[in-house]
């Protein structure tokens, strides 16, 4: 059982962490510098080696400025200490950004020609990898073999992403969003208990109940803590398989698959056609109570109408369905209340045969729906009611996952 990071540790996660960034000679270059502002507010401490040719596109007083840290170019330049040596030694995560098809071809054979393929060498904790460069040598068997080799050697590959190149190309190689680059880095210092590859489904989002062709009932739901608990639970080894409503986010990479809905039905026969082949069920979405009986095939024009009646009818109940089929799943629900919060939550994880339920108070304007932030209650099926004060949705998903891999660690 791996202990819950308090949320203020977990939102300095790089406070005080010594970073080593190694910089090749790719176009991308400029991007780093981004990267390195944005470790430098986060409370990372930094230090920088440049390639011989990454000097040719960034001067080493930029790395510096930006950096405010020192930055290291040649293996003999310091007589009072052996560079490679000590910069191995003091780093506790080590980032080769943007690695070039040349760097990583040395790094995967043993080469040792400069101040970062030395370094490297010496080096014994976590190591990422961030590849950019033209497509079609990233695609080079020898490249991507090269890539593999250090996969299996421990170290942690961002995968380039796909899109127009400085070259003109079309194509994978992209450096990736320096949000990403960041989020592997932090990931790098925070320690998860993983399961074996256990199917899972996330619901997110909301749904939209449509009135004709262009009007439609929904709710304020963002889908924010929906994918963050489907990425989370990714990392921790899970197959997850998120079902959404519309939102403006980007599903993790890492999902086993997304697929997105409109309706309350639609969402419906997704969950039940995965349900009983899943492990684990985790009921993020606001899922709409109620839908027009009538959709209307035609947009209805308010010239023809001095006022609207529509009949509202009831939509599934997906957990209630669920509960009637439930043998060996765990089920989380979420419950968004308005008032007497832990009254309704508790009677809808004792109605619904709910594993654990996790309550919020969406009357306040500072937690909830489309903020970052929320403050939630879990209440678990023998009574035990654990709280967590207002932090980003980000930490609850992490703490959720935390507590959902305790629950499988148990029954195992």
């Amino acid at each position: 059982m791996k202990k819950v990071l308090p949320w203020e540790t977990f939102k300095n996660i790089l406070k005080d962490k010594n970073i080593l960034i190694g910089v090749t000679g790719g176009i991308a270059i400029y991007k780093v510098l981004s990267l390195v502002s944005s470790l430098v507010k986060e409370g990372a401490n930094l230090k920088i080696i440049m390639t011989p040719d990454s000097q040719k596109f960034v001067s080493k007083m930029t790395f510096t400025s930006v950096g405010n840290c020192e930055v290291f170019t040649d293996p003999f330049e310091f007589e009072a200490s052996i560079p490679h040596t000590t910069l191995s030694s003091w780093a506790d995560v080590l980032v080769i950004a943007p690695a070039t098809a040349n760097t990583i071809a040395k790094i995967a054979n043993g080469f040792a020609d400069n101040l970062l393929t030395m370094t490297v060498l010496a080096f014994q904790k976590k190591k990422i990898l961030v590849p950019a460069m033209n497509t079609r040598m990233y695609e080079n068997p020898a490249t991507l073999e090269n890539i593999e080799k250090l996969r299996k050697l421990g170290w942690i590959i961002l995968e380039p992403e796909e899109g127009r190149l400085a070259c003109g190309d079309i194509g994978k190689g992209r450096y990736p969003e320096n949000e990403k680059v960041l989020e592997v880095i932090k990931d790098c210092f925070i320690e998860r208990e993983k399961v074996d590859n256990l199917p899972a489904i996330v619901t997110a989002g909301p749904t939209l109940e449509w009135i004709d062709t262009v009007r439609y009932i929904s709710n304020p739901s963002s889908g924010k803590m929906g994918f963050a608990i489907a990425k989370e639970l990714a990392k921790r080894g899970f197959e997850v398989s998120l079902i959404s409503g519309p939102t403006h986010l980007t599903p993790y990479e890492n999902l086993k698959e997304f697929v997105s809905i409109e309706t309350a039905d639609e969402m419906y026969r997704e969950v039940l056609k995965r349900f009983e082949k899943t492990s684990l069920l985790v009921m993020t979405a606001a899922v709409a109570d109620f839908k027009p009986a009538v959709r209307q095939t035609h947009k209805l024009k308010k010239e023809n109408l001095e006022e609207l009646s529509i009949k509202l009818v009831k939509n599934p109940d997906i957990l209630k369905e669920i509960s009637k089929i439930k043998k060996e799943q765990i089920v989380v629900g979420f419950a968004a209340e308005s008032e007497d919060l832990l009254k309704n939550a508790k009677k809808k994880l004792e109605e619904k045969k709910l594993d654990l339920i996790v309550a919020n108070d969406i009357s306040r304007k500072d937690i909830g729906f489309s903020s970052d932030y929320n403050e939630v209650k879990f209440i678990y099926s023998n009574g035990k009611v654990e709280e967590i004060e207002r932090s980003s949705k980000e930490y609850i998903a992490y703490v959720i996952g935390n507590k959902l891999v305790d629950i499988f660690n148990a029954k195992l």
